[in-house]
């Protein structure tokens, strides 16, 4: 499996862009909370477009710990003013920034910033303090505590002391016109030495972010502050598939002498197609000299004629609507095997180089697109650990993580050893490498262990294992546990020297996972559903293999759990099932007794030899009960809608 891939344009690039965009103003240590942190660069020439750039956050720690990543921000989209500047802020810094970050965003230090000539995929959370692609570096402080092994890695001299006056709160770094570095009032959206162009800023702010076709928004302008004369300026909104046949509304406006604000109303218009959800792009044109437009605001316009499937969401299950797409003989080098044996075969079949594909991490995004598409609303995907949907234009692009979604890896990068393994770029399903068990590089994009999740709580995850560490949001259902339970299951078969272990290993152990006991639980108790295997469906149509514990989720027992050394053989497909072919086993029992056969929801009662009702609960296919009872003779009655059965158990 190849290595990531960089742009070998970009490369190229750099030679000649190089010192064309430095790093001119930062602000990290702010009044209170930190609620008007803001970094500003400059290029040397104006209006400079600043696609292909990302600004990189780091650690500082002290050699040889600590010297990772902790904040991303994808520029793409800004251009500098007639200045040579743009500015990256809080949403309370004055005057307003041309991009809006999170408050408390930046660390106070020692830390460091690198400006970067490379793409935003390349710099997860955690990558290490690099040289590669950089541009421009800033390693900072407010204190004498120095971050030497950054300075070494980015190749920079000087740490510069923000409080260096004992008024760090009050002001800023600020870069010098012959390149060296000073501490004063913060200068956002001025050139340091007082020179150059003063702007009046306008900014604009909507009544929603998220609107439905048919329903209308406010949007509201104002400026950093009232003008001499009457302002007039025009409105842009469309963008892409987004256009004047979308809204009606004034796109003409005009703020009067003497004032600051003026806004419109926007009628959103309901063509009756589901063409999907959409993009308003809210940009101020037409502006005279001496102002400026900040933020180009963009709005979700959600198609309110989607397409409804036929099975239910995570949240309203459905069972048996979507049947597998697995060939008949897919399995059939597995039946009658056990333990070790049943793993391998296993394996040959979803691992076999003769057939299973490997794409790209980029592909991924399309792939989940479809394979964790919302069964309700076709234009959202399904959103994991927060069980909501999520519009698919709302993929995280950007530096923030709130509001969007994105690539959530079951198995977590680091401790799986293929972090950034494979290309970040799309090629389409028709480009693909082979791969084999020892690949494992190819974990990086597998998507049967990749699902679509809320850029937050996907950080909040962060590496931690599941059950004994990591159990979900609260207040929320735990309706994905099985979901992930067969996910490491596949993952621990597919590549080899990834194993499941029992309880809450460290969260940087490498090659293994925990928590083998709730994992196998959490198989049971939330089965596969018919969301589960129209993903697995999906997925074979680009990788060309497919989850096992999804199609047959008894197999995790026999490969992880009590009927490992057992014989396997797949249980029936066809809920109007043969009742001799129904297994209780085994007998005698102690404090858990196996059901096999039955592959619909079924009622499971245990009767006391006097006819008393000592256990019941409902099952859908495999599954494996647990309880206290004391020994002696029971009767042990399944009942599903069209059959019912009753079997003699015996527990020691």
């Amino acid at each position: 499996m190849t290595k990531r891939l960089l742009l070998g344009v970009a490369l190229l690039f750099t030679i000649f862009v190089q010192g064309q965009v430095v790093i001119n103003e930062l602000d990290a240590d702010t009044p209170g909370l930190d609620v008007q942190e803001f970094i500003e660069l400059k290029s040397e020439t104006p209006y400079f477009s600043l696609d292909g750039y990302i600004l990189v956050f780091y650690n500082g720690g002290t050699s040889g710990t600590g010297i990772l990543s902790y904040f991303t921000i994808n520029l793409n989209g800004l251009v500098t003013d007639g200045n040579g500047i743009v500015v990256i802020g809080n949403s309370q810094l004055t005057p307003y920034p041309s991009m809006i970050i999170p408050q408390n965003s930046i660390q106070n230090g020692p830390d460091a910033v690198g400006l970067y000539l490379d793409v935003v995929e390349n710099f997860p959370i955690d990558t290490p303090a690099t040289a590669t692609n950089l541009i421009d570096a800033l390693v900072y402080g407010n204190s004498a505590t120095q971050a030497t092994a950054l300075k070494t890695i980015l190749g920079v001299s000087t740490q510069i002391n923000e409080n260096a006056n004992s008024l760090a709160a009050s002001q800023s770094i600020q870069r010098k016109n012959d390149g060296t570095y000073e501490v004063k009032t913060p200068t956002p959206r001025r050139n340091n030495d007082g020179s150059g162009i003063i702007y009046n800023g306008i900014a604009v702010s909507s009544s929603a972010m998220t609107i439905n076709e048919g329903q209308s928004i406010t949007l509201t302008f104002q400026t950093d502050t009232p003008v001499t004369e009457s302002l007039q300026f025009n409105l842009s909104l469309t963008n892409g598939s987004f256009t004047t046949a979308d809204f009606t509304g004034n796109t003409t406006l005009t703020i009067p002498a003497g004032g600051s604000t003026t806004s419109t109303v926007i009628q959103l218009v309901d063509d009756g197609i589901n063409d999907g959800d959409e993009t308003m792009s809210v940009l101020v044109t037409s502006l005279p000299e001496g102002f400026i437009a900040l933020q180009n605001l963009k709005i979700r316009v959600r198609d309110m004629n989607f397409v409804v499937a036929s099975w239910g969401t995570p949240m309203s299950p459905t069972y048996g609507n979507v049947t597998t797409t697995a060939p008949s003989d897919y399995y059939a080098s597995c039946y009658g095997l056990s333990g070790n044996a049943l793993k391998q075969a296993l394996q040959d079949i979803i691992a076999n180089p003769e057939i299973v594909r490997a794409h790209s991490y980029g592909d991924v995004v399309e792939i989940l697109n479809n394979a964790d598409q919302n069964p309700a609303n076709n234009n959202e995907v399904w959103l994991m650990y927060v069980e909501q949907p999520k519009s698919k234009l709302d993929y995280q692009t950007g530096a923030s993580i709130l509001g969007v979604w994105n690539r959530e890896h079951i198995w977590p990068q680091s401790r799986g050893g293929f972090a950034n393994g494979t290309s970040s770029f799309a090629d389409g399903i028709n480009i693909w490498l082979p791969t084999n068990a020892d690949d494992i590089l190819a974990g990086h994009s597998d998507a049967h262990h990749i699902r679509a999740e809320d850029g937050q709580e996907n950080s909040s995850r962060s590496n931690r294992d599941y059950g004994s560490d990591y159990n979900g949001p609260a207040n929320t259902s735990g309706t994905w546990r099985g979901d992930v339970a067969r996910a490491l299951f596949y993952m621990a078969v597919r590549y080899n020297g990834l194993s499941l272990v029992n309880g809450n290993p460290p969260d940087n152990t490498m090659f293994q996972m925990g928590d083998l006991a709730s994992l196998l639980n959490w198989n049971t108790t939330d089965p596969s559903d018919d969301f589960e295997m129209n993903r697995n469906n999906y997925i074979y149509t680009w990788q060309m293999n497919r989850n096992p514990f999804i199609d047959h989720p008894e197999l995790a027992n026999y490969i992880f759990g009590a009927n490992f050394g057992e014989q396997w053989f797949p249980t029936l497909s066809n809920p109007k099932f043969n009742v001799n072919d129904v297994k209780v086993y085994p007998i005698p029992a102690q404090n858990e007794i196996n059901i096999s056969g039955i592959e619909s929801r079924a009622e499971v009662e245990i009767f006391s030899i006097t006819g008393t009702k000592v256990f019941s609960t409902n099952i859908d296919g495999f599954s494996t009960l647990q309880f206290n009872l004391a020994s002696g003779m029971y009767m042990l009655k399944w009942t599903t809608a069209e059959q019912q059965g009753t079997h003699k158990i015996i527990i020691k």
